[in-house]
């Protein structure tokens, strides 16, 4: 009996010892039961970091717009390409992405937020804005929200996205797909390539996959039907181990008149943001439109991840028709039915021992419009970029000035910044050969394109312009590497033209006279982080 009194009397006394200690010191209870002793898997941190020099001869000449500039070269956002100035600057890029899954869901709820901070070394301190802070002190309120987006996974196979998300062109979902396959699958993102809020459905075959969206661009005033909504189905499948075919349909039910957007430029079909991106521009006015535009289209590839054999081989078909009506003395009137199609073709041949030993040759077509909505008709393509700044990114055809690149922060100022060309329509072609000089270690790669215009502007010719490019590329580790671009555009006779039937003027209206041929050089650091 004693015995068990002692040894009671011990354990109470222990006791009593270990709580005073943690009274006394409650950092120890912290440390000892609070924080885990292996690093929290349910949240996970990836991040894209880029840092580049650039030295160009174009450039925005408007001294507001010191932080990003997006649109079409020698359109209305005031770039222009010079003999005598040179723009040489640094700029940097960060996007963070925050990933949470709860193991209290068992995986089945993922939230995900990301995140982008640029800025142009030296440009602005201790204020507020978007793609500013790299000035002296520094302490720009700048961070911008890419997405916030939650991804429910309620059945094998199944995945439901929520929220502000990508939304891309193509079959294969953004999040779990390396994005160079994003740029070459689908339609490439030349539709639709940027961020939108909605509401996305989609399931993941062992053959195929297909998903249903739904998105909202602009809401306006929330208690009239003023909103652009968009509506999605994609589905692909696997023919063979080697062939996948898919098809969509896109729907732009477009309520706004033109309200809302992007700043003081608005947004839709008689915006001024049309004048930005180079894209047709509808001149309806100040009056006000409902629109209702339809893209209807099938796309294909083969082995398009280059392992099964040397070649690789693909391609899209895309028709965007509908209407739009114009309001005039209280009732709407027809103002063009809507109606063109663009197609691409890419062949790749792998003649090496990598990926990075390869020929690629990639056309693209796109119909045009020879005077505008005159007849009440336009036969032009359409794009995401009517709406959004960018709102469909070209980014994978192989040239740098001609269309537009990837390796941007600030300044995406391409002279075919959307396949319609204006309206005008476009035929091109690119050729890039590469070759690993040091296999996945050094890597260099030359190229070139040529495009013209299917519409001869008044004055001017449909050659648009010819470019030649080099880039070497030096991976430092994994996703990690330090490269060095140039390109050179030579302008041709379109640009002699100052016609704007399809928006601002095609030189930015130098009458008789045509604009400095553009060039660029820039060395730049580049690491996905994870």
């Amino acid at each position: 009996m004693k015995k068990r009194n002692f040894t009671a009397g011990f354990a109470l006394l222990l006791i009593a010892m270990t709580y005073s200690s943690f009274a006394q010191n409650p950092s120890l209870q912290y440390f000892e039961h609070e924080i885990p002793q292996k690093a929290n898997k349910e949240l996970q941190f990836f991040a894209f970091f880029i840092n580049q020099g650039v030295s160009s001869n174009f450039y925005p000449t408007n001294e507001f717009l010191r932080g990003q500039v997006v649109g079409r070269l020698f359109g209305q956002n005031t770039t222009v390409s010079s003999d005598t100035a040179r723009s040489m600057y640094v700029e940097q890029r960060l996007i963070p992405f925050f990933i949470y899954q709860p193991s209290l869901f068992n995986g089945k709820a993922i939230l995900r937020a990301s995140f982008e901070i640029d800025w142009t070394w030296g440009d602005a301190s201790y204020g507020t804005g978007g793609n500013l802070g790299g000035g002296l002190s520094a302490d720009q309120v700048n961070i911008q929200t890419q997405n916030i987006e939650i991804e429910l996974l309620p059945w094998k196979g199944w995945m439901i996205n929520i929220g502000l998300q990508r939304m891309f062109d193509t079959p294969f979902n953004p999040y779990r797909t390396l994005f160079d396959k994003m740029t070459n699958t689908g339609y490439r993102l030349s539709y639709f390539g940027t961020d939108a809020v909605g509401l996305s459905i989609r399931h993941d075959r062992d053959f195929g996959r297909y998903k249903a969206g739904f998105y909202k661009f602009y809401e306006n005033d929330i208690f009239r039907d003023d909103d652009v909504n968009m509506f999605e189905f994609v589905a692909d499948r696997n023919l063979t181990p080697l062939w996948k075919a898919g098809a969509s349909v896109y729907y732009v039910r477009d309520r706004s008149g033109g309200k809302g957007g992007i700043s003081i430029l608005g947004q839709g079909l008689n915006s001024l943001l049309n004048d930005y991106n180079g894209t047709f521009k509808f001149k309806f006015g100040t009056d006000s439109y409902k629109a209702d535009i339809f893209w209807i289209g099938t796309f294909f590839s083969r082995n398009i991840d280059m392992m099964a054999d040397p070649f690789s081989l693909s391609g899209f078909f895309n028709y965007n028709l509908g209407k739009a009506d114009v309001l005039k003395a209280g009732t709407y009137e027809k103002g063009a039915d809507i109606g063109g199609f663009a197609a691409n073709l890419k062949g790749i041949y792998r003649y090496g021992q990598t990926t990075d030993d390869q020929l690629k040759v990639d056309l693209i077509y796109s119909s045009g419009d020879d005077n505008g909505i005159n007849d009440k008709k336009y036969s032009g393509v359409m794009t995401g970029n009517t709406w959004g700044a960018p709102g469909a990114i070209f980014i994978s055809s192989g040239t740098y000035i001609l269309m537009p690149h990837g390796n941007v922060v600030n300044r995406y100022t391409p002279a075919i910044a959307d396949i319609s060309n204006m309206g005008y329509g476009m035929s091109a072609a690119t050729m890039t050969i590469s070759k690993g000089i040091i296999p996945n270690r050094l890597i260099a790669r030359i190229g070139g394109g040529i495009a013209f215009s299917n519409v001869e502007p008044i004055l001017g010719g449909k050659h648009i312009g010819t470019e030649g490019n080099l880039a070497f590329v030096y991976n430092l580790g994994t996703f990690m590497s330090i490269e060095w671009h140039t390109a050179h555009l030579w302008l041709g006779k379109f640009y002699d033209s100052a016609d704007e039937s399809h928006g601002y003027p095609i030189n930015g209206g130098k009458y008789g006279e045509r604009p400095v041929n553009p060039w660029t050089s820039f060395l730049v650091m580049k690491w996905l982080m994870f």
